[in-house]
């Protein structure tokens, strides 16, 4: 081998080596390279940065006690014994074993310290700032902008060196040997940072890869010539990113976002940054490629984003629910005292009937709004989740179509919480009404309950306390939604139903209500294969002053009435009476018509009211559905009600109450049922 030929191969050697090191300290996590002897063998910038080290600190060499005893002098560790708490330190490093750990720094800055063992040759530790996590993509942003001036400064820096090593070196075995051993180091560290380091020639020719290569995608990363982009992205991602690469082999440096597909199976969202190496002729000769993983950043921010929108949304909607409400009181106030002035002038009664119901059923969208808004004041206490869910699915399953498979499964234990009993069983009842529907009565519905612990992160991502919480699920195999409409299921009117039959306020409401008990609701569903709704709500302490639910309640004392079976056809009277029977104390099942309410009442013994209006369609109207009622169950009352009853020889006995009607005039009627 010639002089010329050595000095040529210490050259390419030593800028494999600068080239790593550039690498290196374009990234914001700071990292460390220790031997076996605890000595340093590599770092980058970005540890200096965090950890506030004086430069010169660092050399390769230079031993491990030296970082610790900087740190303990200047009162890192809040120990007296300085000689002691570095000795316990270096020792625990002696130990050789994987650590992830976070520490608080004087300032109040927080690092993340991640450390893997390296067989034979110590350890790599990476450090990461995670103090300002809710404002990464700003930070990310300006990071990306001073790693793209830190590169083109490092790019300038290895040109100028590589003209002086060609002038300057004269190769000998001796070098070339410990440049080898020096490029298998910085392989050992490219190898141990989580993301994808890379060189591509101008003509697109991979020079280097590291192993993330073989992790992501399956590829040899001691076989990079073999290595093409089209084929590991894909034709589709390749395309799409492929401007990007041309613009930075023309001579600027981008930086990018998309999604990825692993081999194994796994979609990432990844940002990739591309710095051209440009040769001192100002022709770029290459590329330097990182990439890292961002897709937890992206799932953060849309939670952000989504959490920011819902707030909005919530003050909007309350603000109107609250002006409607003054105008709705000052509208029903006005009408109910003119129907109660001239009651027996029917030209009256005709206009202000009407007009009151509508009122009446604008007030109740109205306090859909309040409650998603969370300004509907709840009737809170300690609950069995368990037990109320037992209760409601017992009662609800008979209002099920037989063809709609229902499964209950619970804890073996009681799970208490703290919420409004009857908030909670109307959220459970409008979800598996909803999974009903998007089963199209032909499937499976699974109610569960669980208690589950949430971490700081798991908190954080949901916008709750860490703790233990009780969840509520319900499972479908129903039609499924996509991503876009998941967005939307918890707007106030959005609704994915047929015009008529839901006012989409259903998933608002029981948001509004989860969310001020404390706790979190998530939604996940794939078009095809069905949803599955979670309620977690803070768990508290068994108490002792409240009893167990009882079988035979409707997990709440609000149902010491019994159970009303309701039959009205339109949905929107429906409602509106749904409500009243819930305030006067009784636990409600509802039918369309009444062929549904036979095989309901043929179901449920424990009915102690059935409430039906006399007009509906099909075979039998609410006059013949009561008589049958009445001789099946002489002992459950019955009351019916119209706008437009029959004659009374058709009626007989049979009470009617006249629509419309208000609570009070429903309570009236049901106190002349029993008098």
């Amino acid at each position: 081998m010639t002089h010329l030929d050595a000095a040529l191969q210490t050259d390419t050697g030593h800028w494999r080596q600068q080239t790593l090191q550039a690498g290196l300290d374009l990234l914001d996590q700071g990292l460390t390279v220790f031997d076996a002897d605890l000595k340093l063998v590599a770092w980058n910038r970005a540890f200096l940065q965090l950890l506030d080290f004086p430069a010169d600190l660092a050399f390769v060499g230079a031993p491990f006690e030296s970082f610790i005893r900087y740190n303990a002098q200047r009162g890192e560790y809040g120990e007296d014994d300085i000689d002691a708490a570095v000795a316990a330190r270096v020792d625990k490093a002696r130990e050789f074993v994987p650590h992830d750990i976070e520490r608080v720094r004087p300032d109040g800055s927080v690092l993340r310290i991640t450390g893997q063992p390296l067989p034979g040759h110590g350890f790599v530790t990476l450090y990461s700032d995670v103090t300002e996590q809710r404002r990464a993509e700003q930070a990310l942003r300006q990071a990306n902008s001073e790693l793209e001036s830190r590169v083109l400064a490092r790019t300038a820096e290895l040109q100028a060196s590589n003209q002086r090593l060609r002038e300057a070196l004269e190769a000998n075995e001796q070098i070339t040997a410990s440049l080898r051993r020096s490029e298998h180091q910085m392989r050992l560290v490219t190898d141990s940072i989580p993301a994808l380091v890379a060189y591509f020639r101008a003509d697109r020719t991979y020079t280097y890869v590291n192993r993330g290569y073989q992790d992501w995608f399956g590829l040899d990363p001691h076989k990079p010539d073999a290595v093409s982009a089209r084929e590991f992205l894909g034709s589709d991602v390749y395309e799409r990113i492929k401007p990007n690469i041309s613009r930075a082999l023309a001579g600027e440096a981008v930086t990018f976002d998309y999604e990825l597909h692993t081999v194994a199976g796994q979609t990432l969202a990844v940002r990739t940054t591309l710095v051209p190496d440009i040769a001192a002729d100002g022709d770029v000769v290459g590329c330097f490629e990182l990439t890292f993983d961002v897709t937890q950043e992206k799932q953060s921010q849309a939670l952000v984003v989504r959490a920011q929108k819902m707030k909005a949304m919530g003050q909007l909607t309350g603000g109107l629910a609250h002006d409607f409400n003054n105008i709705l009181t000052v509208i029903i106030g006005n009408l109910s005292a003119l129907a109660d002035a001239r009651p027996q002038d029917p030209l009256v009664t005709e206009f202000t009937g009407p007009a009151i119901a509508a009122a009446r059923r604008g007030a109740e969208l109205i306090r859909g709004l309040m409650t998603f808004a969370r300004q509907q004041p709840l009737q809170a206490g300690a609950v069995d989740v368990t037990a109320l869910t037992q209760s409601v699915t017992r009662l609800v399953r008979p209002a099920l179509p037989v063809t709609l498979q229902l499964d209950v499964v619970l804890d073996r234990e009681p799970a208490w919480t703290w919420v409004d009993a009857t908030q909670l069983e109307n959220a459970l009842v409008n979800l598996i009404l909803n999974a009903r529907d998007a089963t199209q009565s032909h499937g499976r519905i699974v109610v569960r309950t669980s208690t589950h612990t949430i971490d700081e992160r798991q908190a954080e991502r949901q916008r709750v306390q860490p703790g233990t919480y009780v969840c509520l699920e319900v499972v479908d195999d129903g039609v499924g939604m996509d991503a876009a409409t998941v967005s939307r299921i918890f707007e106030p009117f959005f609704t994915t139903k047929q015009a008529g039959s839901g006012t989409g306020l259903g998933m608002s409401m029981v948001y509004g209500f989860v969310r001020q008990s404390g706790g979190a609701i998530q939604v996940n569903s794939t078009p095809g294969q069905g949803t599955t709704v979670s309620l977690c709500l803070p768990a508290i302490e068994v108490p002792t002053d409240v009893p167990a639910l009882d079988d035979t309640d409707f997990a709440s004392d609000r149902s010491r009435r019994g159970v009303a079976l309701l039959v009205e056809d339109d949905p929107d009277v429906r409602r509106v009476v749904r409500r009243s029977l819930l305030d006067l104390g009784f636990a409600v099942i509802e039918a369309a018509h009444a062929q549904e309410a036979q095989a309901i009442l043929a179901q449920m013994p424990d009915i102690n009211l059935l409430l039906s209006d006399i007009m509906m369609p099909g075979e039998m109207n609410g006059v013949g559905l009561a008589r049958l009622a009445r001789l099946q169950r002489p002992q459950m009352q019955v009351l019916l009600m119209s706008g437009c009853a029959p004659s009374g020889d058709e009626l007989m006995d049979l009470p009617v109450l006249p629509k419309p009607f208000s609570t009070r005039d429903l309570a009236a009627a049901l106190e002349g049922l029993t008098a």
